[in-house]
């Protein structure tokens, strides 16, 4: 098994999108593409914490609900959000209805507002905990990667947060924000995307 698939267009690809066209298309054009957008990187790390128990393609069909509702993850917006909002996500069947992840969001959009006021941006803060050389492994293959659902560095980066008053962002829950966010290019070896991140983030300029 080395988690690659080849797909009718011939492409070699990491096999965990199973074939579905959105997830492929996630695969393809979004994950562990280089992001800088704060708004985007609220919602990323946000979704993370709802998929906790779930699997990824649940959010994923569900994202656009979850903008709706949460503002866009407008992080200024959510954070004004009270009870009546509360109670009107619960009642969105188009959205995960789990009171502590929703009252969580509400309260990581406050925190986020207050990193940000102290960095300047989300994106100056979480960039700068991008792993260096020697903490990345030398071949990224199925078995490394299942072997490491968190790394040092996502630990350092989830008790950071947790310092700093967030919650939903343990160690597991953080490295995946870190691999979809573009933070790291974990793209399976012989996928025809990991070269392509390599060259994004490569050409990628640091905030």
């Amino acid at each position: 098994m080395t988690g690659i698939i080849e797909g009718p267009d011939g492409k070699f690809r990491c096999a965990w999108h199973g074939g579905l066209e959105d997830y492929r298309r996630y695969h393809d054009e979004e994950w562990g593409h280089p992001v800088t957008n704060d708004f985007r990187l609220f919602e990323k790390i946000c979704l993370e914490g709802f998929q906790s128990g779930l699997s990824w393609l649940t959010i994923l069909r569900k994202r656009e609900n979850f903008r709706a509702a949460f503002a866009g993850f407008d992080f200024d917006k959510v954070a004004l959000f009270g009870e009546d909002d509360i109670a009107r996500c619960l009642a969105d069947a188009g959205i995960i209805r789990h009171r502590g992840k929703i009252v969580s969001t509400i309260n990581n959009a406050r925190r986020a507002i207050t990193l940000r006021d102290e960095f300047g941006s989300l994106a100056r803060f979480f960039w700068s905990y991008e792993p260096q050389g020697h903490e990345r492994p030398d071949v990224m293959d199925l078995e490394t990667l299942r072997a490491n659902p968190t790394t040092p560095v996502s630990t350092r980066l989830s008790k950071d947060l947790k310092k700093r008053g967030w919650t939903f962002v343990g160690p597991t829950t953080v490295y995946a924000f870190m691999q979809a966010m573009g933070m790291v290019n974990d793209h399976l070896e012989g996928c025809f995307c990991q070269p392509e991140i390599d060259r994004l983030r490569k050409d990628f300029k640091r905030p």
